[in-house]
């Protein structure tokens, strides 16, 4: 097999992903050269001219094979960015997304309005545990404790990785439960981004995330909300007065939660926060 130049076999690799209608072919055929040479793409894009090693054309012929299969590119080179943090992440986790910083953004805020307070946070249903290791990294105060729970043990396992891998795994305590069943006491903020997509939107999906994501990580029932209702309906016993639960919700369920967050909680404050598009993204509860 002759040797292509580093340019040559990214435009290759990008024909063949644009032509398997994956949405930044040249980007995903650049993160997967560099990752498959175990360097930079800022490296990468300064050595177009050099060759592609004979002992590495096949097996980046095996990543563009596998993307072009509409494999989640986070999947294949084992990690995504959130909040500025490289998390690992595999197929027993959902994969981060840019709107679920919004929650991270609504802890930290909720921490510096409220001071010195002693606060103890929960980020439930926490995958790869992405949003509470990014809150531990950005709270240095010894008053917040941070707490994160998964029904599913090699979540958890994962997720202790990615705290270890970030200096916070003495701050984030790990439980195993069901939402907020095992909680061991009454927390100030809940924090989650549970699955909220209704069954009936599952073959509208992008493949990436129809055929490779976990299931239980997506869908939540005919209207979506089902997780979310069983998380609002254990709530209450298990928020202190003065705290509050930020939810991520769908771009179309800010009425429906809304309705559903104000049965629960009949005397808080109950609003819906758009992400950066506008869309209903945060059901944000705040008790009294």
């Amino acid at each position: 097999m002759s040797a292509l130049s580093l340019a040559d076999s990214l435009n290759r690799a990008g024909a063949t992903l644009q032509a398997a209608g994956v949405d930044s072919p040249r980007l995903d055929a650049e993160l997967l050269l560099a990752h498959c040479l175990g360097v930079q793409r800022s490296y990468l894009l300064a050595h177009l001219e050099e060759r592609l090693a004979a002992a590495r054309q096949n097996p980046f012929a095996t990543l563009v094979a596998r993307r072009a299969a509409r494999e989640p590119l986070a999947y294949i080179i084992g990690e995504r960015w959130f909040y500025g943090l490289a998390l690992a992440v595999t197929p027993a986790v959902l994969i981060p997304r840019p709107e679920t910083e919004l929650l991270v953004e609504a802890a930290l805020n909720w921490v510096r309005t409220h001071g010195d307070r002693v606060c103890r946070l929960v980020d439930v249903g926490t995958g790869c545990g992405a949003i509470a290791i990014a809150v531990a990294v950005h709270t240095n105060s010894g008053a917040i404790t941070i707490l994160a729970t998964d029904i599913a043990a090699e979540a958890l396992t994962l997720a202790r990785r990615n705290a270890e891998r970030h200096g916070v795994a003495g701050r984030v305590a790990f439980l195993q439960s069901d939402l907020l069943a095992a909680m061991p006491q009454p927390v100030d903020v809940v924090l989650t981004n549970l699955p909220y997509v209704a069954e009936f939107d599952r073959s509208g999906l992008m493949p990436e995330v129809r055929d490779y994501e976990p299931a239980t990580a997506l869908f939540a029932g005919p209207d979506g909300l089902a997780q979310i209702g069983r998380l609002l309906a254990q709530a209450p016993d298990c928020v202190r007065p003065g705290g509050a639960l930020y939810l991520e919700i769908g771009w179309n369920q800010g009425a429906a939660a809304a309705n559903l967050a104000r049965r629960h909680f009949p005397t808080a404050d109950v609003a819906i926060l758009p992400d950066l598009a506008g869309l209903d993204r945060l059901l944000c509860i705040q008790t009294h």
